[in-house]
């Protein structure tokens, strides 16, 4: 059956492979942070905690002094550009593939004993990536070496930002285990006065935001700000529905996303793929919508999460 396990290996191959390619080029910086991450991939659930937690710290480490990776041979513009006049639509077959197989395994693949029904998504996600990969090789007739430098040259354009995603869900794993959303309600309460039900959605929601801001991760800042600020006021004080409360504080949660560089998969990628010269410029053009659906969403915790 195939788990989380199985992806994570096929995730750590890719940077591995990114690896061995810097090594090849003697960017050593680059080809150690890549090769590192890549263990942990493939290897983290066999490896100590310890060896894990330094593994993380170099990699912090190296991300602080610079990858500084060797330039990636690639095609230039009037090459694409023809290649792409020539195959025209045909370029959206593979990209399209990854949704419909993600859809399609999704609903199927429960009804089997092939995937793991917890990473149905996931496995169904790494299926369609692996079908569009074939169908771009096939469509534009390229070697495997071709897809590995291309796909090393969109890494690199990104950099260390590529490893956030893990590295800030599990800090806010770390979070929840420490107690940090305790010491959070203790700060809330002594400095924010909550005799009224209305202070504390706003609380909970702008806190949310914020939170997530700072970790780059709704997810992360969910249990924090739930266990400090939803569930012993919001909840347990003033007899709020959890299940509303939740929702929505996920939706305020993602208003912060929309804010942050640290949310690396979804504003810094972009700008890297699309080659803009401002890094921050996805996190602009967001910002007015953030607001905006911060302040929906605050109205409407405030308007039901108490009605049941």
């Amino acid at each position: 059956m195939i788990g989380l396990e199985a992806l994570y290996v096929l995730t750590g191959t890719m940077f591995a492979a990114f690896a061995l390619s810097h090594a090849a080029g003697r960017s050593w910086r680059s080809a150690l942070f890549w090769g590192c991450f890549a263990l942990l991939m493939v290897a983290g659930s066999w490896l100590p905690d310890l060896f894990s937690g330094a593994i993380a710290i170099l990699l912090a480490v190296l991300a602080t002094m610079g990858l500084k990776p060797a330039a990636v041979p690639t095609c230039d513009a009037p090459a694409r550009e023809t290649s792409a006049a020539a195959l025209r639509n045909k370029l959206f077959v593979p990209a399209l593939a990854i949704p419909v197989i993600t859809l399609a395994g999704t609903l199927l693949l429960p009804y089997t004993r092939l995937v793991d029904p917890k990473q149905v998504t996931l496995a169904s996600l790494a299926a369609g990536a692996l079908v569009g990969l074939g169908l771009a090789m096939a469509l534009l007739r390229a070697p495997v070496t071709t897809a590995m430098r291309e796909g090393r040259r969109l890494v690199d354009s990104i950099g260390w930002a590529a490893v956030l995603p893990q590295m800030l869900a599990a800090l806010g794993g770390v979070f929840a285990a420490a107690g940090v959303g305790k010491i959070i309600a203790g700060l809330v309460t002594q400095y924010i006065p909550m005799t009224a039900p209305l202070t504390a959605v706003v609380t909970y929601t702008i806190g949310m935001a914020l939170f997530t801001f700072i970790m780059g991760n709704a997810f992360a800042a969910f249990p924090v700000m739930t266990a400090g600020i939803g569930l012993p006021l919001i909840v347990g004080k003033f007899g709020g529905d959890p299940v509303i409360m939740s929702a929505v504080g996920m939706l305020s949660g993602f208003c912060g996303t929309l804010l942050t560089p640290m949310a690396a998969n979804f504003n810094i990628v972009p700008a890297a793929v699309l080659e803009l010269r401002d890094r921050n410029a996805v996190i602009k053009v967001q910002a007015p919508t953030a607001f905006l659906l911060l302040a929906a969403n605050t109205a409407l915790m405030a308007l039901f999460v108490y009605h049941r």
